[in-house]
Protein backbone atom coordinates (compact mmCIF):
# COMPACT_ATOMS: atom_id res chain seq x y z
CA UNK A 1 0.00 0.00 0.00
CA UNK A 2 1.35 3.43 -0.96
CA UNK A 3 1.03 6.16 1.63
CA UNK A 4 0.48 9.70 0.47
CA UNK A 5 3.23 12.14 1.30
CA UNK A 6 2.41 14.26 4.31
CA UNK A 7 1.84 17.89 3.31
CA UNK A 8 4.25 20.41 4.79
CA UNK A 9 2.79 21.45 8.10
CA UNK A 10 4.02 23.49 11.01
CA UNK A 11 5.22 21.42 13.92
CA UNK A 12 2.15 20.79 16.07
CA UNK A 13 2.12 22.10 19.63
CA UNK A 14 1.63 19.03 21.81
CA UNK A 15 0.84 19.24 25.51
CA UNK A 16 -0.16 16.54 27.94
CA UNK A 17 -3.25 17.25 29.98
CA UNK A 18 -5.44 14.84 31.91
CA UNK A 19 -8.83 14.40 30.35
CA UNK A 20 -11.47 16.41 32.24
CA UNK A 21 -13.91 14.30 34.21
CA UNK A 22 -16.82 15.75 32.24
CA UNK A 23 -15.25 15.05 28.84
CA UNK A 24 -17.56 12.86 26.77
CA UNK A 25 -15.53 10.05 25.25
CA UNK A 26 -16.53 8.92 21.76
CA UNK A 27 -18.82 5.92 21.87
CA UNK A 28 -18.21 4.59 18.39
CA UNK A 29 -19.63 1.14 17.64
CA UNK A 30 -17.19 -1.73 17.27
CA UNK A 31 -16.58 -2.14 13.55
CA UNK A 32 -16.24 -5.92 13.70
CA UNK A 33 -17.41 -8.41 16.33
CA UNK A 34 -14.01 -10.15 16.14
CA UNK A 35 -12.11 -7.14 17.51
CA UNK A 36 -12.88 -7.84 21.15
CA UNK A 37 -12.10 -11.61 21.00
CA UNK A 38 -8.79 -10.87 19.26
CA UNK A 39 -7.78 -8.32 21.89
CA UNK A 40 -8.96 -10.48 24.79
CA UNK A 41 -6.94 -13.44 23.51
CA UNK A 42 -3.73 -11.39 23.45
CA UNK A 43 -4.23 -10.24 27.03
CA UNK A 44 -5.40 -13.64 28.23
CA UNK A 45 -2.18 -15.34 27.07
CA UNK A 46 -0.03 -12.74 28.85
CA UNK A 47 -1.99 -13.21 32.05
CA UNK A 48 -1.82 -17.01 31.87
CA UNK A 49 1.97 -16.74 31.50
CA UNK A 50 2.23 -14.38 34.51
CA UNK A 51 3.59 -11.62 32.30
CA UNK A 52 1.23 -8.89 33.49
CA UNK A 53 2.38 -6.75 36.39
CA UNK A 54 0.23 -4.36 38.48
CA UNK A 55 2.07 -1.29 37.17
CA UNK A 56 1.29 -2.13 33.54
CA UNK A 57 -1.64 -0.87 31.52
CA UNK A 58 -2.99 -3.34 28.97
CA UNK A 59 -6.33 -2.47 27.45
CA UNK A 60 -8.55 -2.77 24.39
CA UNK A 61 -10.42 0.03 22.65
CA UNK A 62 -9.14 2.40 25.33
CA UNK A 63 -8.64 6.12 24.86
CA UNK A 64 -5.14 7.65 24.64
CA UNK A 65 -5.17 11.42 25.10
CA UNK A 66 -3.04 14.26 23.74
CA UNK A 67 -3.67 17.96 23.44
CA UNK A 68 -2.63 19.16 19.97
CA UNK A 69 -2.72 22.84 19.10
CA UNK A 70 -5.04 23.35 22.08
CA UNK A 71 -7.48 20.69 20.90
CA UNK A 72 -8.08 17.47 22.82
CA UNK A 73 -7.48 14.40 20.65
CA UNK A 74 -8.44 10.90 21.76
CA UNK A 75 -7.59 7.72 19.85
CA UNK A 76 -8.67 4.28 21.05
CA UNK A 77 -6.47 1.54 19.56
CA UNK A 78 -7.84 -1.98 19.48
CA UNK A 79 -5.07 -3.09 21.87
CA UNK A 80 -2.39 -1.17 23.74
CA UNK A 81 0.44 -1.73 26.19
CA UNK A 82 2.03 0.75 28.58
CA UNK A 83 4.91 -0.64 30.69
CA UNK A 84 4.32 1.54 33.75
CA UNK A 85 1.51 3.83 34.83
CA UNK A 86 0.86 5.74 38.03
CA UNK A 87 -1.72 4.07 40.27
CA UNK A 88 -5.20 5.49 40.70
CA UNK A 89 -7.31 5.46 43.85
CA UNK A 90 -9.12 2.22 44.60
CA UNK A 91 -12.51 3.80 43.94
CA UNK A 92 -11.46 5.43 40.67
CA UNK A 93 -12.08 3.81 37.28
CA UNK A 94 -9.48 4.76 34.70
CA UNK A 95 -11.42 6.21 31.76
CA UNK A 96 -8.48 7.16 29.55
CA UNK A 97 -4.71 7.54 29.59
CA UNK A 98 -2.54 10.61 29.07
CA UNK A 99 1.15 9.72 28.58
CA UNK A 100 3.87 11.58 30.49
CA UNK A 101 1.57 12.83 33.25
CA UNK A 102 -0.15 9.53 34.16
CA UNK A 103 2.82 7.28 33.51
CA UNK A 104 5.27 6.25 30.84
CA UNK A 105 4.88 6.51 27.09
CA UNK A 106 2.71 3.96 25.28
CA UNK A 107 4.90 1.02 24.21
CA UNK A 108 2.73 -0.87 21.73
CA UNK A 109 -0.51 -0.15 19.87
CA UNK A 110 -2.41 -2.54 17.64
CA UNK A 111 -5.19 -1.91 15.16
CA UNK A 112 -7.28 -4.67 13.59
CA UNK A 113 -7.99 -3.64 10.02
CA UNK A 114 -11.50 -2.32 9.50
CA UNK A 115 -13.67 -2.20 6.40
CA UNK A 116 -13.99 1.58 6.52
CA UNK A 117 -11.49 3.98 4.93
CA UNK A 118 -8.07 2.54 5.77
CA UNK A 119 -8.02 4.74 8.87
CA UNK A 120 -5.28 2.56 10.33
CA UNK A 121 -2.92 3.91 7.63
CA UNK A 122 -4.09 7.52 7.76
CA UNK A 123 -1.36 10.18 7.94
CA UNK A 124 -3.79 13.09 8.08
CA UNK A 125 -1.76 15.84 9.85
CA UNK A 126 -4.72 18.00 10.83
CA UNK A 127 -7.54 17.59 13.33
CA UNK A 128 -8.84 14.98 14.07
CA UNK A 129 -5.51 13.47 12.83
CA UNK A 130 -4.92 10.09 11.23
CA UNK A 131 -4.08 7.09 13.37
CA UNK A 132 -0.67 6.45 11.83
CA UNK A 133 0.22 10.14 12.13
CA UNK A 134 -1.00 10.27 15.74
CA UNK A 135 0.93 7.17 16.84
CA UNK A 136 4.08 8.07 14.90
CA UNK A 137 4.38 11.85 15.26
CA UNK A 138 2.42 12.71 18.40
CA UNK A 139 2.66 9.72 20.75
CA UNK A 140 5.82 8.31 19.13
CA UNK A 141 4.78 4.77 19.99
CA UNK A 142 7.79 2.46 19.38
CA UNK A 143 5.75 -0.39 17.89
CA UNK A 144 2.63 -0.09 15.74
CA UNK A 145 0.89 -3.31 14.65
CA UNK A 146 -1.80 -3.59 11.96
CA UNK A 147 -3.53 -6.96 11.62
CA UNK A 148 -5.93 -8.03 8.88
CA UNK A 149 -7.50 -11.25 10.18
CA UNK A 150 -9.30 -11.99 6.90
CA UNK A 151 -6.29 -12.12 4.52
CA UNK A 152 -4.57 -12.75 6.96
CA UNK A 153 -1.68 -10.28 7.02
CA UNK A 154 0.33 -8.83 9.85
CA UNK A 155 2.36 -5.61 9.61
CA UNK A 156 4.68 -4.37 12.33
CA UNK A 157 6.19 -0.89 12.20
CA UNK A 158 9.07 0.23 14.39
CA UNK A 159 9.88 3.85 15.12
CA UNK A 160 13.33 4.72 13.80
CA UNK A 161 14.52 8.33 13.64
CA UNK A 162 10.97 9.53 14.33
CA UNK A 163 9.57 7.57 11.40
CA UNK A 164 7.84 4.20 11.17
CA UNK A 165 9.78 1.51 9.31
CA UNK A 166 7.97 -1.62 8.17
CA UNK A 167 9.65 -4.68 9.70
CA UNK A 168 10.45 -8.03 8.12
CA UNK A 169 9.29 -11.16 9.96
CA UNK A 170 11.54 -13.97 11.11
CA UNK A 171 9.97 -17.34 10.31
CA UNK A 172 6.63 -15.57 10.02
CA UNK A 173 6.87 -13.84 13.41
CA UNK A 174 7.84 -10.40 14.60
CA UNK A 175 9.95 -9.60 17.63
CA UNK A 176 8.23 -7.10 19.96
CA UNK A 177 11.03 -5.69 22.17
CA UNK A 178 8.70 -3.96 24.63
CA UNK A 179 7.21 -7.30 25.66
CA UNK A 180 10.24 -9.47 24.88
CA UNK A 181 7.99 -11.75 22.85
CA UNK A 182 7.37 -12.77 19.26
CA UNK A 183 4.02 -11.98 17.66
CA UNK A 184 2.54 -14.02 14.83
CA UNK A 185 -0.60 -15.42 13.21
CA UNK A 186 -2.09 -18.72 14.34
CA UNK A 187 -5.15 -20.45 12.94
CA UNK A 188 -7.32 -22.28 15.42
CA UNK A 189 -10.35 -22.29 17.68
CA UNK A 190 -11.06 -20.29 20.82
CA UNK A 191 -14.48 -19.72 22.36
CA UNK A 192 -16.02 -21.50 19.40
CA UNK A 193 -14.38 -19.18 16.85
CA UNK A 194 -12.18 -20.84 14.25
CA UNK A 195 -10.30 -17.83 12.85
CA UNK A 196 -6.85 -16.35 12.41
CA UNK A 197 -5.61 -15.19 15.81
CA UNK A 198 -2.63 -13.17 16.95
CA UNK A 199 -0.48 -15.26 19.31
CA UNK A 200 2.62 -14.72 21.43
CA UNK A 201 5.77 -16.89 21.43
CA UNK A 202 8.65 -16.55 23.88
CA UNK A 203 12.32 -16.18 22.96
CA UNK A 204 12.75 -19.96 22.78
CA UNK A 205 9.86 -20.28 20.33
CA UNK A 206 7.35 -21.68 22.83
CA UNK A 207 3.74 -20.69 22.26
CA UNK A 208 2.16 -18.85 25.16
CA UNK A 209 -0.98 -20.75 26.05
CA UNK A 210 -4.36 -19.16 26.55
CA UNK A 211 -5.79 -19.80 30.01
CA UNK A 212 -8.21 -22.38 28.54
CA UNK A 213 -5.31 -24.20 26.86
CA UNK A 214 -3.29 -24.05 30.06
CA UNK A 215 -6.20 -25.49 32.04
CA UNK A 216 -6.60 -28.28 29.48
CA UNK A 217 -2.86 -29.01 29.57
CA UNK A 218 -2.98 -29.18 33.37
CA UNK A 219 -6.01 -31.47 33.19
CA UNK A 220 -4.17 -33.76 30.80
CA UNK A 221 -1.09 -33.78 33.05
CA UNK A 222 -3.26 -34.64 36.06
CA UNK A 223 -4.94 -37.41 34.04
CA UNK A 224 -1.56 -38.80 32.97
CA UNK A 225 -0.33 -38.74 36.58
CA UNK A 226 -3.51 -40.50 37.71
CA UNK A 227 -3.04 -43.08 34.96
CA UNK A 228 0.56 -43.66 36.04
CA UNK A 229 -0.58 -44.06 39.65
CA UNK A 230 -3.30 -46.51 38.60
CA UNK A 231 -0.74 -48.48 36.56
CA UNK A 232 1.63 -48.60 39.53
CA UNK A 233 -1.16 -49.85 41.80
CA UNK A 234 -2.19 -52.46 39.22
CA UNK A 235 1.41 -53.60 38.86
CA UNK A 236 1.78 -53.85 42.63
CA UNK A 237 -1.45 -55.85 42.89
CA UNK A 238 -0.36 -58.21 40.10
CA UNK A 239 2.97 -58.77 41.86
CA UNK A 240 1.18 -59.43 45.17
CA UNK A 241 -1.10 -62.00 43.51
CA UNK A 242 1.87 -63.67 41.81
CA UNK A 243 3.59 -64.05 45.17
CA UNK A 244 0.43 -65.51 46.74
CA UNK A 245 0.12 -68.09 43.95
CA UNK A 246 3.80 -69.02 44.34
CA UNK A 247 3.41 -69.32 48.13
CA UNK A 248 0.36 -71.55 47.68
CA UNK A 249 2.33 -73.91 45.41
CA UNK A 250 5.12 -74.11 48.00
CA UNK A 251 2.63 -75.10 50.68
CA UNK A 252 1.25 -77.85 48.40
CA UNK A 253 4.81 -79.23 48.32
CA UNK A 254 5.01 -79.09 52.11
CA UNK A 255 7.27 -76.08 52.14
CA UNK A 256 6.52 -73.19 54.47
CA UNK A 257 7.09 -70.01 52.39
CA UNK A 258 7.26 -67.96 55.61
CA UNK A 259 10.01 -70.03 57.18
CA UNK A 260 13.37 -68.36 57.41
Amino acid sequence: MVLLTTPQQQTPLVTWEKLPDDFILPDDPVENILQHPLADALTDALGAANRIQPEMLIAANFGIVANINKKTVVKAPDWLYVPRVLPVAADVIRRSYTPNIEGEAVGVVMEFLSDSDNGEYSIRPTFPYGKLYFYERILQVPTYVIFDFYEPTLEVRRLENNQYILQEPSSGRFWIPELKLFLGIWRGTRLGLNINWLRWWDEAGNLLFWSSEQAEAERQRAEEERQRADNAIAQFEAERQRKEVFAAKLRELGIDPDAE
